[in-house]
């Protein structure tokens, strides 16, 4: 999911409430709520009401939810694009911080765009407060329905019985002034009228929208007045379909410091390399994050992927810095891909032709950048370390157990399979993706079992052992959780460790600065890699973990730019303790990206230091540490990119 802060921290204070506030957090899964005054076994009749007290067609009110949300509700909380409840009635307020610190706690103003304020607009038509369609699903869907015969009556100056006329409102509720993104949010509606739709959510609920023949009425969408999308070249490989609607570029307020929704570069030419890509999912709807990457929401992403077809969106130009990975180092050398779904429900959004697309583009973008194809350069966001030991805590998780690596690397043309020697003392882990379900949870809620990308790491060799714990997310004492988000202790598929040790079925890595064990029989859960193993240097008792390969202070003289400005060098929550080892790629020089102004091409400054660092695989992120501080271990096999 796009993470909404950078160096100068323009902050998305609704979304980190949800995403950044610990274990556990965020949203329920589909259809569950505690807190819900309503019977969410009522659903299918909620909507045959609604419809009906509104004067909009069941078909059009479904079809309008199942493409916002697949009718999943999420106890009360926004997805990351703003959106409440089953119709993602959006509620987007950005919090600003100037000096570039985050702030809690304190309000901000509306996002400009009414078009992305549908929740306060929906509240008004049913004359209820906010709160109470973000929590009773009834009033959510009531609230959408009210917002749709409003909209009709805007477009054709009535409701209709008959759904064809309702092309208009419906590209009207896509919350898009842009033509593109409007129509073609109808004409996915439209498009599932035709099809028809059921889903199962997991409260073993199946809800039906009956297929039914009908032509839009395109001409209604006249009164609207869309924007149409200027034609521009498009950096995608052949044969794979592709639109550009361009992010938003502008200033927000007279001062030149605020503005949105990215940063201009001249990458790779400017000396500033693309080594990641990272795989984010949207935790929203496809429509909502082009909607919010055009917004006064200081948040972007390179690409955008639809999940029913694997349509590709490019909003930012790789060449520019897109604000999406809530670490400005990694933004700096990275191309940001959202992907349509929710973390929490999977297999259900990350479907084979969203796969399909989401590979050809990173092949193609790896080999335009000589990017390498493995795990420690494409990246989820949930691999992405903070730059602090606070933002760790509150960093992304997206797009979580559910992402299937193994089946993407093998369409990237990059199998992960034994690329070391039989004696390597490196690990790869690869659980069959198929086969390994391991129980999740999700607040108080058992998820549904499905496969997972990861495996359980303990204290001890023993499944009576409690599960790791990481401090960035836990107390001193406090055994890491089943619950998805809990990054701590789970080693994803194709990162790399050290074999610490061996007993039985049981293998130990280091891993976050400790050695903990999983379940291994006869290495059913890993195959040999290759890398370079590195520790601390002789005579250090521990050394510190960074979350960015920034420059040392010196770096910034004869610069114009103050070391206060730059990108600061602070130690995470971690240490890399004497005898440990780590897997690291090739050592990269330090550097920090200055960018501060709107519109300041030439005023922006790659600033390089003299401090080198090397990329660590060191838990369920990536680290880095100064190669003036370890060592290579005489055991090294063949190093890496």
């Amino acid at each position: 999911m796009f993470s909404i802060y950078r160096h100068r921290a323009w902050l998305f204070l609704m979304i980190l409430l949800v995403l950044f506030s610990g274990i556990p957090s965020g949203y329920a899964s589909a259809g569950t709520s505690s807190s819900n005054p309503s019977n969410q076994n009522d659903l299918q009749q909620f909507f045959s009401k609604a419809a009906k007290e509104f004067g909009v067609p069941l078909s059009i009110l479904m079809s309008v939810s199942y493409n916002e949300t697949r009718w999943i509700d999420h106890n009360g909380h926004p997805s990351t694009s703003g959106g409440y409840g089953v119709m993602h009635l959006t509620e987007v307020k950005p919090e600003i911080n100037a000096k570039g610190d985050e702030v809690k706690g304190t309000k901000s103003p509306p996002i400009a765009d009414p078009g992305m304020d549908r929740l306060d607009e929906a509240a008004k038509l049913l004359g209820a407060k906010p709160e109470a369609l973000k929590n009773d699903i009834e009033q959510n869907i009531r609230g959408g329905a009210a917002l749709l015969a409003k909209y009709a009556r805007d477009t054709i100056g009535h409701t209709s019985n008959n759904p064809a006329d309702w092309y208009g409102a419906v590209a009207k509720y896509s919350g898009s002034h842009e033509k593109t993104v409007a129509e073609d949010f109808a004409d996915q509606v439209f498009a599932t009228i035709r099809e028809g739709a059921h889903e199962t959510l997991s409260n073993g609920q199946h809800i039906v929208l009956q297929p039914e023949k009908v032509k839009a009425k395109k001409d209604t969408a006249r009164s609207l007045h869309l924007k149409p999308t200027k034609p521009t070249g498009i950096d995608c490989p052949k044969r794979l379909d592709c639109q550009f609607i361009p992010a938003a570029y502008e200033r927000f307020s007279s001062s030149p410091a605020d503005y949105g929704n990215y940063d201009l570069a001249r990458r790779p030419n400017d000396g500033l390399d693309i080594r990641y890509i990272i795989i984010h999912d949207v935790e929203g709807s496809y429509a909502s994050a082009i909607n919010i990457f055009q917004s006064k929401s200081y948040v972007s992403a390179h690409y955008v992927i639809r999940s029913s077809d694997g349509q590709v969106t490019e909003m930012v130009k790789p060449e520019h810095v897109a604000w999406q990975a809530g670490n400005w180092y990694v933004n700096s050398h990275s191309i940001g891909i959202e992907h349509e779904g929710y973390a929490v429900e999977g297999a259900t959004w990350y479907s084979e032709p969203m796969y399909h697309a989401s590979a050809k583009l990173v092949k193609y973008l790896a080999a335009t950048y000589n990017i390498p194809l493995d795990r420690a350069h494409i990246l989820g966001h949930d691999n992405v370390p903070g730059l602090t030991p606070a933002s760790q805590t509150r960093m992304h998780w997206d797009p979580a157990a559910y992402w299937n690596w193994e089946h993407f690397f093998k369409k990237l043309g990059a199998p992960i399979h034994h690329n070391g020697h039989k004696d390597s003392p490196i690990v790869m882990i690869a659980p069959d993706y198929r086969k390994n379900k391991p129980p999740l949870t999700y607040g108080e809620k058992q998820l549904e079992t499905q496969s997972a990308n990861f495996v359980y790491l303990y204290s001890a060799p023993s499944f009576d052992a409690p599960l790791v714990s990481d401090p960035a997310l836990h107390k001193d004492g406090e055994p890491g959780t089943t619950a998805i988000n809990d990054w701590g202790d789970k080693a994803s598929t194709g990162q790399r460790f050290y074999r610490a040790d061996q007993k039985g079925d049981w293998t130990a890595i280091y891993y976050g600065g400790k050695k903990v064990w999983f379940y291994n029989p006869k290495e059913k859960n890993t195959v040999r890699g290759e890398g370079i193993l590195i520790t601390p240097k002789k005579g250090l008792d521990a050394i510190p973990v960074y979350g960015a390969a920034y420059p040392e202070s010196t770096a910034y003289d004869g610069t114009g730019i103050p070391a206060e400005a730059g990108g600061k060098v602070v130690p995470l929550q971690y240490t890399m303790k004497a005898g440990q080892v780590y897997v690291a790629t090739n050592p990269v020089q330090s550097d920090y990206y200055y960018a501060k102004r709107y519109n300041d091409l030439e005023g922006n400054k790659v600033v390089s230091g003299h401090d080198e660092y090397y990329q660590i695989f060191f838990n369920h992120r990536i680290a880095f540490v100064k190669k003036s501080d370890v060592e290579l271990v005489k055991r090294s096999v063949k190093p890496v990119h």
